[in-house]
Parts: C-alpha cells; sequence; structure tokens
C-alpha cells in the first residue's frame, strides 16, 4: 500500500468534511491539532420553521460548501491535503450526498484517499481535541446526547463499539426544542431552556426521572407530556413560572443521563467516561458529568464550541482509523480516487455504529 504524505510534524493532513444536518463544516487536522475549523450554521433559515427542514438544509449545503472548505484550506494555510473524510451518516439524506460529492471531487482532484466517517465516532472523538484534552482510552462508556441522538455505548477496544442503549422515542435535544417552542421560547430549544434554567428552582416544579429500569434505553416524550399539563394549568402567583419549568426540566433530562451513564460504567467496570453531542454544551450536564469524577471515574468532554457538529472531529475520527487501523481495513478504506465509491463509502442515513478493527 503506497505510504501516506505527511505534514511537517509526520501526521496526515486531513480535511473533514460535516454535513450530516445543518451545519455546513470543514476543518483541516493533523495528529490531534486544529489547524482550521469553518462552521457555517443554518439556524437563522430553520428558526421560523423551529426545526430543520431537510430540503433547505441540503440547499444551502450546497450554496455553503464551497466557500467553507475554501475558508478552512486558507486559515490553515494549505492547498490540500493527504486524505479528505466525510460524514457518511447517520444524517439527512440530502445534506449527506452533498458533502459526500464534495468530498469525493476533493479526493479525485488530488489523488488522496477518501475516508467515510460515522458520525457518532467524530461525536465520541471531540473529547480528545482542545488544549485540555486527553487520549482516550479503552474500555469507556461514551453518552453521545443531540438533537438526534440519546446513545448509550460501550468502547471495550479501540474502533469496537457495542450501542447498550438509545432513545426510544425523543432524543434529549429534541426534547429539549419542542419543549421550548411549547413555553415560546424560541428555537434552538436546549440553550434558551439552559439560559432560562439558571434563573429558576428546579425544585419548584419537579418532574420525574425516566430511568427505564431493566435497560440502558432512554425516553423522553413523557416529559413533553408532563410540560404539557404543568401550562395548561396556568401561572402560580409569586413565582417566575418558566424559568422554574425549565431548572425542572433540565434536571430531569441531565440527572437521568448522569445516573445511567454511571450505571453503565460500574455495571461493565469501566472507568472512563465521555460526553459528546450537542447537549454536551449544556452547563447542568456538564457540571454532572465533572462531579463523576468524585465517584473515581475519568471524564472527557470536548470544549463547547465543538460540542455541535463540526468537520474537525470528523477529520480527527478519520485520522485516529489511520493510525489504530489494520492493514486490510486501511486497503478497504482508501479506495483509489478514480473510481466509484465502494459501499463503504456510500452515504447512509441510517449508518449503525458499528465495529471497524479486527
Amino acid at each position: 500500500m503506497k505510504r501516506l504524505p505527511t505534514a511537517g510534524n509526520g501526521q496526515p493532513l486531513v480535511l473533514g468534511i460535516e454535513t450530516s444536518c445543518d451545519e455546513t463544516a470543514a476543518a483541516v487536522v493533523a495528529g490531534g491539532r486544529i489547524l482550521s475549523s469553518v462552521v457555517s450554521s443554518q439556524v437563522a433559515l430553520h428558526r421560523r420553521f423551529q426545526g430543520v427542514v431537510p430540503e433547505l438544509a441540503s440547499r444551502a449545503h450546497l450554496q455553503k460548501i464551497g466557500p467553507v472548505v475554501g475558508r478552512a484550506l486558507d486559515e490553515a494555510r494549505v492547498s490540500r491535503t493527504d486524505v479528505v473524510a466525510f460524514t457518511r451518516g447517520p444524517g439527512l439524506m440530502g445534506s449527506l450526498l452533498v458533502g459526500s460529492v464534495a468530498a469525493r471531487t476533493l479526493s479525485r482532484l488530488w489523488g488522496c484517499p477518501l475516508i467515510g466517517v460515522n458520525h457518532l465516532e467524530g461525536h465520541i472523538f471531540a473529547a480528545e481535541l482542545g488544549s485540555e484534552s486527553r487520549p482516550i482510552g479503552t474500555p469507556f462508556v461514551a453518552l453521545i446526547v443531540s438533537g438526534g441522538h440519546t446513545d448509550l455505548i460501550l468502547s471495550e477496544r479501540p474502533g469496537g463499539y457495542r450501542v447498550l442503549g438509545r432513545t426510544r422515542d425523543d432524543a434529549a435535544g429534541e426534547a429539549f426544542d419542542k419543549i421550548a417552542r411549547l413555553l415560546g421560547l424560541g428555537y434552538p430549544g436546549g440553550p434558551a431552556i439552559d439560559r432560562r434554567a439558571a434563573s429558576g428552582d428546579s425544585g419548584a416544579e419537579p418532574f420525574p426521572r425516566p430511568l427505564l429500569p431493566g435497560t440502558w434505553d432512554f425516553s423522553f416524550s413523557g416529559l413533553k407530556t408532563a410540560v404539557y399539563y404543568r401550562v395548561k394549568d396556568g401561572p402560580r402567583p409569586g413565582r417566575t413560572r418558566v424559568s422554574d419549568l425549565c431548572a425542572g426540566l433540565q434536571a430531569a433530562v441531565t440527572e437521568t443521563l448522569i445516573q445511567k451513564t454511571l450505571a453503565a460504567a460500574r455495571r461493565h467496570g469501566v472507568r472512563d467516561v465521555v460526553l459528546g453531542g450537542g447537549v454536551a454544551a449544556n452547563s447542568a450536564l456538564r457540571r454532572g458529568f465533572k462531579a463523576l469524577r468524585e465517584q473515581g471515574l475519568r471524564v472527557a468532554a470536548p470544549p463547547r464550541p465543538l460540542c455541535t457538529d463540526n468537520g474537525a472531529m470528523i477529520a480527527h475520527a478519520a485520522g485516529r482509523m489511520l493510525r489504530l487501523g489494520s492493514r486490510s481495513l486501511l486497503k478497504r478504506l482508501l479506495r483509489p480516487c478514480d473510481c466509484l465509491p465502494a459501499r463503504s463509502l456510500r452515504p447512509d442515513p441510517s449508518l449503525p455504529l458499528a465495529s471497524w478493527a479486527s
């Protein structure tokens, strides 16, 4: 197999392209060091719909992908990279196609390898990026929590993954968005609820913790119903109603996530836990995960700017695959750039987080 060219530090330059949902992002990473990271958000585009409209998202990606990639290369002061990586899935099919075509085009133009990355694996190893980060060793338990995912994952070896549990209905971030709309807080709902919860009393409006005993799964749709009936009852005199509701809701969601993550780590004898995904930026969830250190656990979480979708996490995940993968894996991943993409490179909106290392 042809040896990869490398950057000045001996690590290959990797361009990561992320277009799974409503952020058009690109970054250049070498050996865990971010040389550039550019994100074009579509929040303003989707705000009046109170959620992501897939057709509008894919059209916006088409408009932004060229300028975003160009800016990422300019900020990294490079004209090309040694490897191109892109989000293969899961995500919105139209959005994924835009990133896939852009990555395939650059791979062919530059004559370099092309790697498809699972979006969830990117979120896991975003915790290795940043000035205060550290390498994540196995085994570990990871909680990926966002608008589309609430997954509890066990990794017992590099490149090996087992999904312990996932949401049965709404993802945590999705529940935040829907409840924020019910409360008139706007879109996106997660940051709005976090801000209002800071001035509220979680004990004034308590909600049940949906722990689902006997399973690692999650369920947050019942909390929407509970909030609906609290709102329907009308305001109570002398109380900051919305702030208390936000504080109580946030406590119910974050404590459920933390308790199940802690229980999974203990059940599987794991000391390392990883937090990732857009909801990982939530202040209460971050405080709760930091408190797990008092339980003897080692906690890793990305810096807030890297919690939401970004190209750096995709580039970094691809770089890890190159460093840790077996020779047979690399032969399968690094297809000739001038041929049609193999099955392992086709976008898949329902792509499972599967083990790739033998």
